[in-house]
Formats: C-alpha cells, sequence, structure tokens
C-alpha cells in the first residue's frame, strides 16, 4: 500500500512539472505600479546632486565638473548623471515563452533545446543543474514617458525584440561558447571562484567588483557565457546569474556598450569588458518588489534579502527583469 502511495506521489509531481513546463506564463509591465521610479536618482547636475531621496552611497561617481565639452556634434553642456530603464528580459525554461510579453507562446516550429532543472549525479551526492532560456527586448521607457527625452544624448530607439537564445548555437554548447570567451579556461577553476566571495561582499552593500570581471558576485562566476547552470540553488539565483551573463556576453559581442565616465558624456563607447557597475536589475516578474532599496540590485547582490517569496511552483518558476543602465550625459 505504502508502496502505491510513493508512486502516485511521484505521478502527481511529474504530472505537475510537465504542466508547469507546457505552459506559458507572465504578464506585461505596468510602467507605473511596476516600475521603482526611486531607482531613477541619484540625478546629478553639474557633479552636485540634486535629487536623491534613498540616500544612495553604491552609485558611481561621475563628471564632477560644472560644464563639459564634446566634439561631435561639437557643444559646450552640463553634465548630468541619471540611471535609465532600458532593456526588458525573460529567463524562462519553456523554449519561444515571451514571459514580459504577458505569457505569449510564440509557438515556433525551431529545433532547440528546452530549459531543464534536474539532479546530475557525481560520486554518492548529487548536485543540481539547470538550463535556461534569455530574451532581450529594447525598452526605451523614458522616452515612451516623454522623460528627459530633451538630452541630446538620448538614444532614439522603439520597442524591439533584440535577441533570443533560441537562435543563438553557442547559447546550449559550453565548448563552442570558448569562441567568444576564450579567457574561461583560465577563470572557470575553484581558485579563481574564491575571488568571487570577496566581490560578493562589495556587491551586497552595493559596489561590485569591476576588476573581478570573471565574478558575478554572491552568484558565482559567469563562465561559461551560456545557459547552463552547474549548481542550482533556487529560481531566482538562477535567473539573476543568466541576466549577469546575459550582460558580459552582449558587452562581449559589442552589443552592449559604455555609457558612464567621461567617455560616455559625449557618447557610447565600446566596451567588450562589462563594467558591473553601470547596471542594476529589477525583478518584474513572478513578482514585483515595491521597497525602493531592494527592488533594484546591482551586480552579484546576494538574493538572500530580496528574493525571498519570488518563486512559487507552476506560474512562478520563469522570471521576467528590468535592466536600468547609469547614464553620464553631457547635454545642452
Amino acid at each position: 500500500m505504502k508502496k502505491k502511495i510513493r508512486l502516485l506521489l511521484l505521478a502527481l509531481i511529474l504530472t505537475s512539472h510537465h504542466v508547469a513546463l507546457s505552459q506559458c506564463v507572465g504578464k506585461f509591465i505596468n510602467p507605473i505600479t511596476d516600475v521603482c521610479w526611486k531607482c531613477l536618482f541619484p540625478l546629478v547636475i553639474a557633479g552636485q546632486k540634486v535629487a536623491d531621496p534613498d540616500r544612495d552611497t553604491a552609485t558611481p561617481e561621475g563628471l564632477k565638473s560644472f560644464f563639459c565639452t564634446c566634439s561631435e556634434p561639437p557643444r559646450i553642456g552640463v553634465p548630468v548623471g541619471f540611471w535609465e530603464p532600458f532593456r526588458v528580459a525573460d529567463v524562462t525554461l519553456k523554449p519561444f515563452c515571451m514571459v514580459n510579453l504577458g505569457g505569449l507562446d510564440l509557438n515556433i516550429k525551431f529545433k532547440t533545446p528546452g530549459g531543464t532543472v534536474g539532479v546530475r549525479n557525481g560520486g554518492r551526492t548529487g548536485r543540481k543543474t539547470a538550463f535556461y532560456h534569455v530574451h532581450w527586448y529594447i525598452y526605451p521607457l523614458l522616452v515612451w514617458m516623454n522623460l528627459i527625452t530633451g538630452l541630446v544624448c538620448m538614444t532614439p530607439e522603439s520597442f524591439d525584440i533584440a535577441y533570443m537564445t533560441e537562435f543563438d548555437p553557442l547559447w546550449d554548447d559550453d565548448e563552442l561558447s570558448l569562441w567568444i570567451n576564450p579567457e574561461a579556461a583560465l577563470f572557470g577553476n575553484p581558485i579563481a571562484q574564491v575571488a568571487c566571495a570577496a566581490d560578493c561582499a562589495a556587491a551586497s552593500l552595493g559596489k561590485p567588483l569591476n576588476w573581478f570581471f570573471w565574478c558575478a558576485g554572491c552568484q558565482g562566476g559567469v563562465f561559461p557565457l551560456t545557459g547552463t547552470l552547474s549548481f542550482h540553488h533556487g529560481g531566482v539565483d538562477a535567473s539573476t546569474l543568466l541576466i549577469e551573463k546575459m550582460i558580459f556576453k552582449l558587452h562581449r559581442e559589442m552589443l552592449l556598450w559604455g555609457t558612464m565616465g567621461a567617455k560616455g558624456a559625449c557618447g557610447i563607447y565600446p566596451m567588450p569588458w562589462w563594467r558591473k557597475d553601470q547596471y542594476k536589475l529589477q525583478m518584474t516578474y513572478p513578482k514585483v518588489e515595491k521597497n525602493s532599496k531592494q527592488a533594484c540590485n546591482p551586480i552579484g547582490r546576494t538574493t538572500f534579502f530580496w528574493g525571498t517569496n519570488k518563486e512559487y511552483p507552476i506560474k512562478g518558476e520563469d522570471f521576467g527583469y528590468l535592466i536600468w543602465r547609469r547614464r553620464d550625459c553631457c547635454a545642452l
């Protein structure tokens, strides 16, 4: 009798997991209620903070001068610094499931591996591993809301799906991905990963260590730049690491550029090695954090404090994020 009960419970678990993978879930972002507008700050003008409601101490210092000059186009202006919500990303187990498009299933007939979460046996013990897909959207929210659109350095963009890992042959092949990150052979080892502990502590205080470029703070190492996770500690931690991997990957592929400091004041510039303190992450699905001090988190910050109760079975196993980018601009 007990054996039959165990088999019945196992069947129910497997059935519920199959249902979770077979349906596409998500929601559209409400720009009024789902976006932490306090994350826009601190606003710095002419080297002085003019708006900083949360008394931020983690944002990198921008230009401190009262005036700035640019050559293309030639102009003299005032330096301005702010955080810009500029991209949205999905992390999903189901291929072609657009989480931030309300759970739209594109249902494209294209051969691509599906997401998995399972246990890989090794010796006497097993470890939980995972594989997810990521979708990257252009999301020029400040332009839509008609905010800060007068700055000459604002990029004129419209909403679009910019990147889908289902079509990327490197995303599910750790060896093939070495073509864009050959340094993984040097830093993908336990000794190099020990340094990530220091990055974890610094990132949790709001200041990730940029020179530890192979680290994503408390989430571990970024290599390989694929959707494979050798250690899966939960969906929130996994999805955060995958967004961080994607940011690094897009910088390496020259699809993301630098926007901070003196170089960024006059326009974007090539940055093949990511600068972690240029970004903050805000979860948009399955739950939105309302506390502004925990809503937008720097790269590598521990999910222990802000990730509680953010994941739940079936409709809470895929994730959406709003990506914030720091901008320094020489404004007219």
